[in-house]
């Protein structure tokens, strides 16, 4: 498949663009999204009947973890952080659990059960390779399309969050930012579509403001630089029977934030770089990992988890800036902001219908997001039918339509959330889809060329088993054959490189298992440095005449080989391994 082109995107990943730049896209975003932050812990800390000393310290630690969740994610410190620009703000997701936990057992409490429940994001970051058929491009495309399902309620919520008689107000301020944001995105170029988001959000604070819907006083009132009064609410560990009863679903609530945290990290990727690309999972691990940090130190900090906005992934897509360094300028406005208290409140101030028309443009966006993760990975019936069933689940849970008597009471009322009854429900008919596959046959050894008689012997077997023709035989052989070379090849390459000899203790795993009329090969090997594989095929098929490794022309050779030998190639690199998965026909198809 031809690589599709992100024209839109003025700065890549990893590219420096001017600091007014870098400075100017984190102050948007932060200003864009600060408004969430603070809304969602003040409804917590308010809900949870802790008192005003509890709630200014809960909005702080709030603003304040979020921000250093986000540097991290941008940074990208050893394995925490994806190095993507992903934004980081208390999630709605945990409100109605979080507020039981204020009742029951006050912040102390609180404090307990997400720093410990954080655990679990950690440990699950780093071994993400274990879930790979589980967490698969449907599902986290899945959990993308959901999320602006999830965000629906709230949104209606915000927008009749107005006085009495403001109602026709609040129509003109929300169209006055949804058309301004239309029109710059599809009109602006260069510098003006940078600033889109944050011209469309302008248009509709002036037009509240000549309504009389903007709290000027709240920013009069609001002191300039300053800390919270009251103070941090410490851990309680007295364990008691409320404690053990909230846990789990901590945890379950934990694990569906990083299912979310996976499909953000994905969509991401998927909108900061010109050319397509394979997703990284170190990096989607990262993210995990960062969010697992950041939700640790909330819980130390006293307040509620944070995970990544989707909403920030948009604002990427519309501006067109994906530089990371835009990722940790949000997050160091996050910080700043924390000690700002006339900051927070002149952001505080904006209206909450103009924030739900941001929002609902982001979401729009995101949709589409989701749409392409799961289309780019190669739709079949199976998956069709995956995300058909899922998203019709988690709509219809969300909007109460589907058994409201049973859903209201079952852990918690978790299945409410579309996104994570539609997640359970893609997880599930994932799981299921792998278990009526045919039986998979597997082969253990080492990444070295010696292997390949006793893979052949292998393959040999499975071929007959299947009563597949000598031609299909061969075939199998010879791409197992050019997937082992490309490699042992890209190892030899990055070692090189990098002025060090090549690592030979690897260990191979290939296991194989029919699907249709073909072949599927999965080969799992411990991690190397080698660079992706579908990329480079990929970048074969748009250059002919490619000439990037002119000291090892054999290497290009071998992936040319690989791609008419096969119809698909996919490499999934995580920490701890490296997975690439060919898919074989009986008849020659190619790849691109």
């Amino acid at each position: 498949m031809k690589a599709a082109t992100q024209a839109g995107v003025r700065f890549e990943v990893d590219e420096a663009p001017p600091l007014r730049i870098a400075a100017g896209g984190g102050l948007q975003l932060a200003a864009l999204m600060i408004n969430s932050v603070v809304l969602v812990a003040a409804i917590i800390f308010r809900a949870g009947g802790g008192g005003e000393a509890s709630l200014r310290w809960g909005v702080f630690a709030a603003v304040l973890c979020a921000g250093v969740s986000t540097i991290l994610q941008g940074l990208r410190l050893g394995r925490v952080g994806a190095g993507y620009v992903i934004v980081h703000g208390t999630s709605s997701l945990f409100i109605s659990v979080c507020v039981t936990a204020l009742a029951e057992g006050g912040p102390g409490m609180l404090a307990m059960l997400v720093a410990l429940s954080s655990l679990v994001q950690i440990a699950l970051s780093a071994r993400l390779s274990l879930l790979r058929r589980v967490l698969t491009p449907t599902v986290t495309g899945t959990v993308i399309m959901l999320l602006p399902v999830t965000v629906m309620p709230i949104l209606a919520d915000m927008l009749g969050r107005v006085p009495a008689g403001a109602e026709p107000a609040a129509l003109f301020s929300a169209l006055a930012t949804v058309a301004v944001i239309i029109a710059v995105t599809l009109k602006g170029s260069g510098p003006l579509r940078l600033w889109g988001p944050a011209l469309g959000v302008l248009a509709g604070v002036v037009t509240a403001a000549l309504f009389g819907l903007y709290d000027v006083g709240l920013v009069a009132q609001a002191a300039w630089i300053g800390l919270p009064r009251g103070g941090w609410p410490g851990l309680d560990a007295n364990f008691g029977p409320a404690f053990w009863g909230l846990l789990p679903v901590f945890v379950i609530l934990m694990l569906v934030g990083s299912a979310k945290s996976i499909g953000v990290a994905v969509a991401v990727q998927r909108v900061s770089r010109r050319g397509s690309r394979a997703v990284d999972f170190r990096r989607v691990q990262g993210a995990v990992a960062a969010e697992g940090v950041g939700n640790l130190l909330a819980g130390l900090a006293g307040t509620v988890p944070n995970n990544g906005y989707p909403a920030a992934v948009s604002v990427v897509e519309m501006t067109g800036v994906a530089a990371r360094s835009v990722g940790v300028a949000a997050g160091a406005a996050f910080v700043a902001l924390a000690f700002l208290p006339k900051g927070l409140a002149l952001i505080l101030a904006i209206p909450a219908p103009v924030v739900a028309a941001f929002i609902a443009m982001a979401m729009a966006l995101l949709f589409v997001a989701g749409m392409r993760e799961v289309i780019q990975a190669g739709a079949d019936y199976r998956s069709a039918m995956i995300v058909g069933v899922s998203f019709w689940a988690g709509t219809g849970l969300q909007s109460g339509v589907l058994f409201p008597e049973f859903v209201a009471g079952f852990a918690g009322g978790l299945l409410q959330n579309g996104m994570a009854s539609g997640c359970l429900t893609a997880v599930l008919l994932t799981l299921l889809a792998e278990l009526i596959k045919s039986r998979r046959r597997r082969f253990r050894g080492r990444l070295d060329i010696d292997e390949l008689p006793r893979i052949n012997v292998f393959l040999a077997d499975f071929a007959g088993r299947n009563r597949w023709p000598a031609a299909m035989r061969e075939r199998l052989e010879a791409a197992s054959e050019e997937t082992l070379l490309a490699l042992l090849r890209a190892d030899e390459v990055s070692a090189d490189a990098g002025g060090r000899e090549a690592r030979t203790d690897r260990r191979l795993v290939l296991s194989a298992h029919r699907a249709a009329n073909a072949a599927v090969l999965e080969f799992t090997a411990a991690a190397g440095e080698e660079e992706n594989l579908q990329d480079r095929i990929a970048l074969l098929s748009e250059q002919p005449e490619h000439r990037e490794w002119p000291e090892h022309p054999e290497r290009a050779v071998s992936l040319r080989l690989l791609r008419h030998l096969t119809s698909s190639v996919r490499h999934q690199q995580f920490h701890n391994a490296d997975i690439v998965t060919i898919q074989v026909e009986p008849a020659a198809v190619v790849t691109g």
